[in-house]
C-alpha cells in the first residue's frame, strides 16, 4: 500500500518527481484501466485512454492540492476522459445520448480481449440501458465492489443520491432479466 502523503512530498520534489510518479502509474494502472475498461469495453480504447489520464495527471501535478486522495484524482480524470471518449464517439456515429449506446455494445462484442458468456453478455446489454451516471455508479458499485463515500468523493455526488442511482440501477436490470424470462 502506498503511503500518499510520502508520494506527495517526492512528487513535488523536483529531484524524485519521476520515481514517484512512476509508482503512481504502476500501484494505480491496473484498477483505473479496468475502470476505463468497464466504460468503453474496447482494449485498445482503454489503453489509450489510460494513457491520457497518466499524461493529464503528469502534467497537472502542481495544480493537485492534496484536497482529495490521490487515488479519487486519479479515478476522476479517468472517468471524466472516459466520458469525453464516449462523447467523441456519440458524435462521430451520430448517435444521441438516449439512443443507447449499441456502438459500444458491438464493441464489446467484437472485442478479441471479451471472453464472457451469454449471462455476461446479457449484463452488459442490460447495463448499457442505463443512463450514463446510473451505469457508472452500478459498475463502481457491483464490480468494483467500492464504497459509496468513496464514490460520493470521486463524482461530487451525495451519498444519499448513489445508493438511490443505484437501487434504480438494479431495479431496471432485474426488469431486464425478468423480461427476458
Amino acid at each position: 500500500m502506498i503511503d500518499e502523503e510520502k508520494l506527495l512530498e517526492e512528487l513535488r520534489s523536483p529531484l524524485t518527481s519521476r520515481r514517484a510518479f512512476s509508482r503512481i502509474v504502476s500501484e494505480y494502472s491496473e484498477r483505473l484501466y479496468w475502470q476505463i475498461r468497464k466504460m468503453v469495453f474496447s482494449h485498445d480504447d482503454a489503453n489509450d485512454i489510460l494513457q491520457d489520464v497518466f499524461v493529464k495527471a503528469w502534467t497537472n501535478l502542481d495544480n493537485f492540492r492534496g484536497d482529495a486522495k490521490l487515488t479519487t484524482w486519479l479515478y476522476r480524470i479517468a472517468i471524466n476522459e472516459s466520458i469525453t471518449f464516449l462523447n467523441k464517439k456519440r458524435a462521430q456515429n451520430n448517435v444521441s445520448i438516449d439512443d443507447g449506446d449499441t456502438f459500444l455494445l458491438n464493441t464489446l462484442e467484437s472485442d478479441e480481449y471479451f471472453d464472457g458468456d451469454s449471462a455476461q453478455t446479457q449484463l452488459q446489454k442490460a447495463i448499457l440501458t442505463l443512463p450514463d451516471k446510473q451505469r457508472l455508479v452500478f459498475q463502481m458499485k457491483y464490480f468494483e465492489e467500492m464504497k459509496y463515500e468513496d464514490m460520493s468523493e470521486i463524482l461530487g455526488t451525495s451519498v444519499g443520491a448513489l445508493k438511490a442511482s443505484y437501487h434504480h440501477a438494479v431495479k431496471k436490470i432485474e426488469k431486464i432479466f425478468g423480461d427476458s424470462n
